[in-house]
Formats: C-alpha cells, sequence, structure tokens
C-alpha cells in the first residue's frame, strides 16, 4: 500500500495518473497547498522542500516503509516497482529518461512562469508575459516535432508522458493552442482518453473548484511570505 500526500495539480496528476495506469493501491492523503499543510512539520519529513507529492511505500524495499519526495523520483521508482513505462533496456530506458528530464527541467518550470506571470502575477510585467509564453510556445514545438516522429515520447507510452501530459491540460493559461502543435494534440487526445487517466484526474477534482485569484490566504502560501520562510 502506498500513503500518497498529494493535491490536484499538474504534479499531483502525474503520480495519481501512473498510480492507477499500474493499478498499485494507494490511500490519498491531502495537502491543501493553498491553505498551508506543506509547511506541516509532518509533511517536511517525507518532503523537505515542502513541495507536494509525495509518498511513503510501506512496502518498500526489504519491506520496510520507504518515502519519497520530487514528482520525477516517484515515477522512475513506481515504474520499477511496477515493471511498466520504464524500459529496463539501457538504450531505450536512457530515452525515457531524457524525455522525463525535459519535463522536469523545462516544460514543468516554464509552464508553470507562464501560468504564474499570465494568471496570478500582481503585476502584469510585459518582459516576463512574453518570455514566458514564448519559451513555452517554443517548448511545445520541440514537443510537436518529437510526436511527430513517435507515437508517444520515447516510442511507446512511458512515464515521461504521464509527466509531461499533465502539463499540457493549460495550455491556454500559457498562452498556447492545441491546434498550432497537430501531434501534441493527437497524443494529447490520446492520452486524455485512456481510462486510468480519466479516473486519475477526478482524483480530489473537487478540491479545485474554487479559484485562488481573491484568495489572500493562499496567495502567501503560494507565492507570498509563506513560502520562502526557513523551515
Amino acid at each position: 500500500m502506498i500513503d500518497l500526500y498529494t493535491w490536484p495539480t499538474p504534479n499531483g496528476h502525474k503520480i495519481h495518473i501512473m498510480l492507477e495506469e499500474t493499478g498499485q493501491p494507494y490511500t490519498v492523503h491531502p495537502i491543501n497547498i493553498s491553505k498551508g499543510d506543506q509547511f506541516n512539520p509532518e509533511f517536511l519529513k517525507i518532503s523537505p522542500n515542502n513541495k507536494m507529492p509525495a509518498m511513503v511505500d510501506l512496502d518498500g524495499p526489504d519491506g520496510k516503509p520507504y518515502s519519497l519526495f520530487e514528482s520525477g523520483a516517484i515515477l522512475m521508482y513506481l515504474a520499477e516497482k511496477a515493471g511498466k513505462f520504464m524500459p529496463s533496456e539501457t538504450a531505450a530506458r536512457y530515452l525515457v529518461v531524457q524525455w522525463l528530464m525535459f519535463q522536469m527541467g523545462g516544460i514543468g518550470p516554464m509552464f508553470g512562469q507562464a501560468h504564474h506571470f499570465r494568471k496570478y502575477a500582481p503585476e502584469k510585467i510585459p518582459y516576463a508575459f512574453d518570455r514566458y509564453t514564448n519559451e513555452s510556445g517554443r517548448l511545445y514545438g520541440v514537443l510537436d516535432r518529437r510526436l511527430g516522429e513517435e507515437e508517444y515520447l520515447a516510442g511507446d507510452y512511458s512515464i515521461a508522458d504521464i509527466a509531461t501530459f499533465p502539463w499540457t491540460r493549460s495550455y491556454e493559461s500559457q498562452g498556447q493552442r492545441l491546434d498550432d502543435f497537430p501531434n501534441v494534440k493527437r497524443w494529447f487526445d490520446a492520452i486524455n482518453a485512456r481510462p486510468a487517466v480519466v479516473r486519475a484526474l477526478k482524483v480530489l477534482a473537487d478540491a479545485r473548484k474554487l479559484g485562488i485569484e481573491d484568495d489572500e490566504e493562499a496567495k502567501k502560501n503560494l507565492f507570498g511570505a509563506a513560502q520562502y520562510q526557513r523551515r
């Protein structure tokens, strides 16, 4: 059994999808990042960077509980545990790892900044608005070229796709149109229709029905002083 500490964000949905795809049993523990749950001392014991998702595998190595943070590391761990979505052969494995790192180092940070400066920044700064919108468009272009070569990012469906897909769900907030990237749209529609993905996107779905634009507590916890305190 896996204890999953999560919230319905792109990084949280990565792990929801992986667990649904592999059928590994899990218990959801909501970490309401708008309310500051990520700063609780008990959560920091398993996620020292105060970010979700994090997890504890109660049946970890040697039969002992094992905790992990960072969504990319969690995906790799779950893939090895299940024997799915990351090949064991070296060349194929590192093709998956390359595209996973592309998501972790490029897609996530840049799409996140585009989303932030376009939607949540208290000041509309043209330089930041243009920089991150344009960089997001460039990265969608990289995805589109790759997906014109292969059905999925590493050939077969893998943790690279599972990591990347949730970040493309907010393409409009990133200033993009899927119709401009036909190969990404084909890939997006295929993944979005997978039964495991449909189930995964329902995890804690009701928790994010309200926006944070007018929630001062949420802004403080997500973007303000609370985020930067030493703990």
